[in-house]
């Protein structure tokens, strides 16, 4: 039955109304019988369902319900792989109708400013096209079967350290550029019915009630149709928010809140029809929900399957020195508790109660006797002797011996960031112990950001399992003993250490966080400033071999409105079937505005069979070209010439071609007589300016006469381009080489 929204409305008091604007409890919304209106359950869910069937809190305390823990954002987006995120999204969707709820609270697309966030396992990338790319298309997945997702945490919410009070100082490029692009394309793409806004401030005013954020940008320019939820805990001033376009505050208030919204809209204070327009969106999400339930079983053992494919096609081998796959008549020795206790998802408000977990060493015995050894806890920094001793003895009897290391559950959590980059010291010094016994040491990592690795040297092999979900082990033992070829490719740089990452300086502040590094995060940094890195970004190794060639571009030109076809050929030129992921970066060539070296603008993951060649087809519109211009007010390619580079990672680059940009647009140019000749010659429409300018100054200063030798020694051709290129207008004017008045009929030809 299809319910008359407006008519429900208008029969509401204003006591109802104020109601429905927070939550009757920790996960629901507010029931009125009387007008049949229901109460529908919100739940986290990105990676699995913790709906709280009894006593709810945010923070995981309380037991939730027996589910599935699927991979979370930090290995899923290593798939590189929008149709497996569309199909995570069916089954989560799925869930949620099988278990009575409406919204899910994901997916978390916040970017990865520095690998220290607490929260960093929840999100995708430190790319924000990869991250919104793959937000969309799980979005698609949840959305249809009518259960609503809630893209998260918007905005700027890139620490957990003051959390709740601290203010994202970023200018507007590197907001529009770096930390809204994802949120932009998820609600173009696949309209999200919630998107949640974020516990901290952004540039001083709270998200919760930030109207440039939840209406002018979300709504007005985006087209934002669904309906704004606080993050749990997150509204500072009620009727501020739900002026700003905050419409469901959760959880419960006690009455308190909607107190306050009715005691406003009697004062006068707050206008009865923004209030009108909150409960209309809310109901629109409860209605939607009460009239498309579908029957689902809460299908445990297919999912659980699903959870190891997913991790399957996510994990990266980042290094192999020919020591995988294994052999499976080797004496292989597992060491390190987390092969029969693995470390599979993250702590905080996300925990899933698993209703299965599998472990790599119980998994792997289905390929090969397998021997372990401890060596190590999984949830303490304590080097342990015996255990120590116990595994070097095996390890110098193995031919393979595979650590399981990982950062401890202690480490890595919402609520709080980590200090460090480091595995627990036992396990650093343990993994070096090792490889000094045997030279065939392979590291499986657990953890949910990037670590140092002062063994990597050292060491054959890498497998980076991140957090593997509740079927984690077996896809590292399939992967391991070569059932399944890895095709996962990083989603974030991993730097050698701490101090290489451009936020090091003003990561974790209290009360402001200068985001000073501006649009240069990631490998935006560390490639642009040839930054060492251990792995960079887009990185990923397989067990077989592939060869790009034949890149062609549909056209050589490209234009304001337009869409350029790019178009590559990849063959499998190994020996075992594999997955390979083309990844499409623009460079920009205009030396317009400074910009990162290159940007990712496309991807196409291609499965093929030995020998076999296939054709990634990937589309730009002009937006791939652009960085927004504050001065427009808009985004903007400069005329010039773009690179087009293929590769297998940010620095792995296999082909190029170039395509020329043509557009009627011009930057708005600001002249003043502190304008220098060098910033006239910097823009195409100045030029003109900046010639005429420095010809006076040349036959003023008699550049290209006679000079004696001594003249020539101390004034050469490279001093004298410099001094014309920092003169300032008002410079000209000074040496008598223009009057006052030329300069400002001049000037007033070229100035916007």
């Amino acid at each position: 039955m299809k319910h008359d929204i407006p008519k429900i409305l208008s029969q509401m008091t204003l006591e109802e109304k104020a109601g429905m604007c927070s939550g009757s409890d920790f996960w629901h919304t507010k029931a009125v019988e009387r007008l049949g209106i229901p109460s529908v359950m919100l739940s986290d869910g990105p990676h699995g369902l913790r709906k709280q069937d009894t006593e709810g809190d945010h923070l995981g305390i309380n037991d939730s319900i027996k589910a599935v823990c699927f991979p979370p954002a930090v290995l899923s987006a290593c798939s590189f792989d929008r149709e497996l995120m569309r199909a995570f999204g069916d089954v989560i969707g799925r869930e949620a109708q099988a278990t009575d709820v409406s919204v899910v609270l994901g997916p978390g697309v916040n970017m990865k400013r520095s690998p220290l966030c607490g929260r960093n396992f929840e999100y995708f990338s430190e790319d924000p096209y990869l991250a919104g790319e793959l937000a969309a298309a799980f979005v698609r997945g949840v959305q249809a079967h009518h259960v609503g997702t809630s893209v998260k945490h918007f905005a700027a919410n890139n620490q957990e350290k003051q959390r709740m009070t601290c203010s994202s100082e970023a200018d507007e490029r590197t907001l529009r550029e770096i930390y809204l692009p994802a949120f932009e394309k998820a609600v173009k793409q696949a309209q999200p019915y919630t998107v949640m806004c974020s516990y901290n401030r952004v540039n001083g005013v709270f998200a919760s009630e930030n109207e440039w954020l939840l209406t002018k940008l979300l709504r007005d320019e985006w087209g934002f149709e669904g309906m704004v939820v606080s993050d749990w805990g997150a509204v500072n001033e009620r009727v501020k928010g739900l002026a700003a376009g905050m419409e469901l505050e959760m959880p419960a208030s006690g009455g308190y809140t909607d107190r306050q919204i009715v005691e406003a809209v009697r004062r006068g204070e707050l206008d009865e029809a923004v209030l009108d327009r909150a409960v209309e969106r809310i109901l629109t999400l409860v209605f939607r929900w009460e009239e498309n339930r579908e029957s689902h079983a809460f299908t445990l053992e297919d999912d659980h399957c699903f959870a190891r494919r997913a991790a399957e096609e996510s994990m990266v081998l980042l290094k192999n020195e020919g020591v995988l796959p294994l052999d499976r008549k080797e004496r292989i020795l597992f060491v390190g508790e987390y092969a029969e206790k693995p470390r599979y998802q993250g702590g905080g408000s996300s925990h899933i109660n698993s209703f299965r977990v599998s472990a790599a060493l119980s998994a792997a015995q289905a390929y090969s006797h397998i021997h372990y050894a401890k060596g190590f806890s999984g949830t303490a920094d304590s080097y342990d002797e015996v255990l120590a001793a116990e595994a070097l003895e095996a390890a110098a009897g193995a031919d393979k011996v595979v650590v399981f290391a990982g950062l401890p559950d202690s480490f890595e959590s919402e609520g709080y960031d980590r200090s460090h980059m480091d595995l627990p010291a036992c396990q650093n010094r343990l993994i070096a112990e090792l490889a000094a016994v045997n030279p065939n040491v392979i590291v499986v990592l657990h953890n949910g950001s990037p670590v140092a690795m002062p063994w990597l040297g050292a060491v054959k092999g890498l497998l980076e399992a991140y957090l593997g979900g509740q079927a984690g082990g077996e896809a590292v033992a399939a992967i391991l003993f070569g059932e399944v070829n890895p095709s996962g490719k990083l989603a974030e740089s991993f730097p050698i250490k701490l101090s290489d990452n451009p936020a090091y300086l003003n990561f974790g502040g209290k009360e402001r966080v200068e985001y000073h590094e501006g649009v240069f995060i990631g490998y935006r940094y560390y490639d642009k400033k040839e930054t060492a890195v251990n792995f960079p970004f887009g990185h990923g190794l397989s067990y077989t071999s592939f060869a790009y060639s034949n890149l062609r571009l549909d056209r050589d030109t490209m234009t304001d409105g337009g869409m350029l076809t790019v178009s590559v050929d990849v063959t499998n030129t190994g020996s075992c079937a594999g997955k390979e992921t083309v990844q499409l970066y623009v460079a920009d060539r205009t030396d317009c505005v400074q910009r990162p070296l290159r940007e990712l603008k496309g991807f196409q993951k291609l499965s093929l069979e030995p020998g076999e060649t296939k054709t990634a087809v990937m589309e730009l519109d002009d937006r791939a070209f652009s960085w927004y211009s504050t001065e427009l007010g808009e985004w903007y390619a400069a005329a010039g010439e773009y690179e087009i580079l293929i590769g297998a990672s940010s620095r792995d680059l296999r082909l190029s071609a170039s395509v020329r940009y043509e557009t009627e647009r011009r930057l708005p140019v600001h002249i003043t007589l502190n304008t220098t000749v060098g910033e006239l010659m910097e823009h195409e429409n100045t030029r003109p300016l900046a010639r005429l300018i420095t010809k006076k100054m040349d036959a003023f200063f008699g550049v290209g006469d006679d000079n004696s030798e001594t003249g020539k020694e101390a004034i050469n051709d490279e001093m004298a381009n410099a001094i014309v290129a920092s003169q300032p207008l008002r410079g000209v004017i000074s040496f008598g080489i223009m009057s006052p008045e030329e300069m400002r009929a001049e000037i007033a030809k070229y100035s916007d």
